[in-house]
């Protein structure tokens, strides 16, 4: 019989002290250098439990950032898709700007060569295609993910990543207005 898991406990702990070590260490070190002795020093979780548990320094990486994409930048529900396109692309243009901006691009680009893909990536995707989903249900007429995607998400991070420069509040805006604009062209 399988022991049920509680949400907080032991386990939830070893998690969080883990993340914050990688977070940590990344604030401080090239990417490169990160290992999973580093990271169990660090966080004072035995390695083997590190090698247990992620097993390697991308999927323990992979989580990480597919918690904080959940915890810190969930995807809007404001009731229309015009709301919900403005409230993403504003909190992902802060995501890209803060702290975490640059694991998130790293992440992205070395987590999409491995074999399995990003796990963020896949969930992340899946919470934006249901978003557009809810605007369809409510009448209005989405654009598709790809659009979403090549139209607002993909010059978000490439301002962030290769000018070094974040959009504000107001270009991110532009963006969604760019994407709505193309939208309504597409239906005449």
């Amino acid at each position: 019989m399988e022991r049920a898991r509680r949400p907080g406990g032991r386990s939830a702990r070893v998690r969080a002290a883990v993340h914050q070590a990688v977070v940590d260490l990344l604030r401080e070190e090239d990417w490169d250098e990160l290992s999973l002795s580093r990271v169990a020093e660090l966080s004072g979780v035995h390695q083997a439990t590190l090698y247990r548990r992620w097993g390697t320094v991308n999927d323990l990486i992979n989580d990480v950032v597919t918690e904080q994409l959940a915890q810190g930048s969930p995807v809007p529900d404001t009731g229309t898709l015009r709301g919900d396109l403005e409230a993403y692309a504003v909190n992902l243009a802060d995501g890209v700007a803060g702290p975490l901006g640059t694991l998130f691009l790293r992440a992205a680009m070395v987590g999409s060569r491995g074999p399995d893909g990003d796990t963020y990536m896949i969930e992340r995707a899946a919470d934006l295609q249901a978003m557009l989903e809810r605007a369809a249900a409510r009448g209005e007429r989405p654009p598709t993910l790809l659009e979403l995607m090549e139209v607002v998400i993909a010059p978000l991070y490439y301002h962030a990543f290769f000018f070094n420069r974040p959009i504000g509040h107001d270009h991110a805006r532009a963006l969604v207005d760019r994407l709505l604009a193309l939208q309504a062209a597409n239906r005449r």
